[in-house]
């Protein structure tokens, strides 16, 4: 499986922000940074807003870049499908991330018609050390 995307970095980017505004709400934390042939590159901006006690990024702030990003793969492989859905997603904690940003770099590994099968693996910017593994499953609507 090496195909090319069929939806530019700006189409995916243009997508995502016309459907769904509410992952900018409060500001813009997510930023897709590359789409490639069954993959994509996002970035989570942290903030303030996503600290845990502790003074480490949150959970949920972590496996929204997980889906998000693997969403964003998909959509530049597929097309816009809006009601492409998450039905599956295994998270990994491996270690407290060293800063705020954290790199989620999304692959495809089975893209069939009716399911889409990818892992993402989560880093901190300028480290190959992993901060989280994920796992996801999407199923894809009939066309």
């Amino acid at each position: 499986m090496s195909a090319d995307p069929i939806m530019t970095l700006a189409e995916t980017r243009d997508f995502l922000d016309r459907e769904f505004p509410q992952m900018h709400a409060g500001g813009r934390a997510y930023h897709l940074e590359a789409v490639g042939p069954l993959s994509a590159r996002m970035r989570l901006a942290g903030s303030e807003r996503f600290l845990r006690p502790g003074g480490t990024l949150s959970g949920p702030a972590m496996m929204a870049l997980a889906d998000y990003a693997l969403y964003a793969a998909i959509l530049a492989q597929i097309g816009p499908v809006a009601l492409a859905v998450t039905t599956s997603l295994t998270f990994n904690f491996l270690r407290k991330p060293k800063g705020l940003d954290l790199i989620g770099a999304a692959r495809l590994l089975k893209l069939g018609r009716r399911l889409v099968v990818g892992e993402v693996l989560i880093t901190t910017p300028g480290s190959d050390d992993l901060v989280a593994q994920a796992n996801g499953t999407y199923s894809i609507p009939p066309r």
